[in-house]
């Protein structure tokens, strides 16, 4: 065989290769780039096209362009800027509850006894796995302002019934209260999960040089906890509102005068209830674009303050 065949030959055999090398990795990636594209970008562009025309989704009525003027009435929408404003509410009120007590409760929690431990996050994740129109119909049950338990223990003890839901200075704080009951499991789950994977030579050395309980807390578990932290305010800040929104739907529609309805409330309520498909998708791209900003953000700040154990 001539030596310019055979050169011909490894170097056809190296492309085929060097080919297959390059074009392996986009196989894998394929059923996951498909599904995003199906599921996920598809829509968002199909939503981002649909804010500028005026339709009511049935199939035979006709698509009008109404270019921008979808957002212009939104933006003049004053029950759009409440939404906003509840949507905010909803977030700084579940904080606390998503992040500052399931933080505590892991931490606590950490030292006790296997058993005993694993009892009490038991307890505590169970709100996690009930359903949520399961949960907001026993909720309903429960703070009914006529023959609701709650009400029926307050005034057994010489108090005056509370209208929970019913009322507008108090329907937001309790549909907050109740989302925070259902994800308070969930949070500390994931600080548990990250307090117990911090490095436990760490912490002896620290104990053996003299440090109380809590400069072992302040000083070693939440600065490596601190990216855990970070990734839970993001979830709240960007799905806080979200999780809310069984809570909302089954318990006060949105009520009583607004006072519970946020944006992804407002949202649907365009949608489906106004079947005003163009004033849903803006209000869409409204969000998607704010939550977009603050997504971005606050990834810089978990890149800049996080901390980790190396």
């Amino acid at each position: 065989m001539s030596e310019a065949v055979l050169s011909t030959r490894v170097t056809a055999s190296t492309s085929k290769r060097f080919a297959g090398v390059r074009v392996a990795p986009w196989l894998y990636l394929a059923p996951a780039v498909f599904t995003l594209t199906v599921w996920i970008y598809w829509p968002l562009a199909d939503a981002f096209r649909l804010s500028f025309y005026e339709w009511n989704m049935l199939p035979t009525a006709p698509r009008t362009f109404v270019g921008w003027q979808n957002y212009m009435h939104i933006f003049a929408l004053p029950k759009f800027w409440q939404a906003l404003g509840n949507t905010v509410i909803y977030v700084l009120g579940l904080l606390p509850m998503s992040v500052l007590i399931p933080l505590a409760i892991a931490i606590h929690t950490h030292d006790l006894p296997q058993r005993s431990r694993n009892l009490y996050r038991a307890v505590i994740f169970v709100p996690m796995i009930i359903a949520p129109v399961v949960a907001a119909a026993v909720w309903r049950w429960l703070l009914d302002p006529g023959h609701g338990i709650v009400n029926e223990a307050m005034t057994a003890l010489g108090w005056r019934p509370i209208r929970f839901l019913q009322d507008p200075k108090l329907a937001i704080w309790t549909i907050i209260a109740i989302t925070g009951w259902k994800l308070i499991g969930f949070s500390t789950l994931i600080l548990s999960a990250a307090n117990a994977n911090i490095n436990p030579s760490l912490i002896e050395a620290a104990r053996m040089d003299g440090a109380s309980k809590w400069q072992i807390i302040r000083n070693i578990r939440l600065p490596l906890l601190r990216s855990t932290v970070f990734f839970l305010v993001l979830m709240t800040i960007l799905l806080g509102a979200q999780w809310s929104f069984s809570f909302i739907h089954v318990l006060t529609g949105g009520g009583p005068l607004g006072a519970t309805t946020n944006i992804f409330y407002i949202l649907w309520d365009f949608g489906f209830s106004s079947l005003s498909v163009g004033w849903s998708s803006a209000a869409a791209v409204i969000l998607f674009l704010g939550f977009g900003v603050l997504a971005f953000v606050l990834f810089r700040l978990m890149d800049r303050y996080s901390f980790h154990d190396n």
